[in-house]
């Protein structure tokens, strides 16, 4: 399973002709640059006197919790996440195609 979600992975980047040593280190940077805009963009969506309590519960690593407090939070917040990935998969392909 993990060869396969991979593949698709790079195929989603476009960066499937790539050694697989080559498309491990950028989909691992992806990944963290993903990561990173899902969670600017959910943050965006929560109230500031909340901002807080995320960052504890972020800290904390507890990822039922997290969930949780989002579900209750952030109404819609799994495709805010989606919105934020598909956006940097696309601005991943426009810097490649450049």
């Amino acid at each position: 399973m993990p060869d396969e979600l991979t593949a698709r992975i790079a195929a989603d980047l476009g960066i499937s002709e790539l050694s697989a040593d080559e498309q491990q280190t950028l989909i691992g940077q992806f990944g963290e640059i993903a990561l990173r805009a899902a969670t600017l963009a959910v943050l965006a969506k929560l109230a500031d006197d909340k901002r807080e309590e995320f960052a504890k519960l972020a800290e904390a690593g507890d990822a039922s919790a997290i969930k949780a407090f989002l579900d209750a939070e952030v109404p819609g917040h799994e495709q805010v996440v989606q919105a934020a990935v598909a956006e940097e998969v696309r601005r991943f392909k426009d810097f490649q195609a450049e």
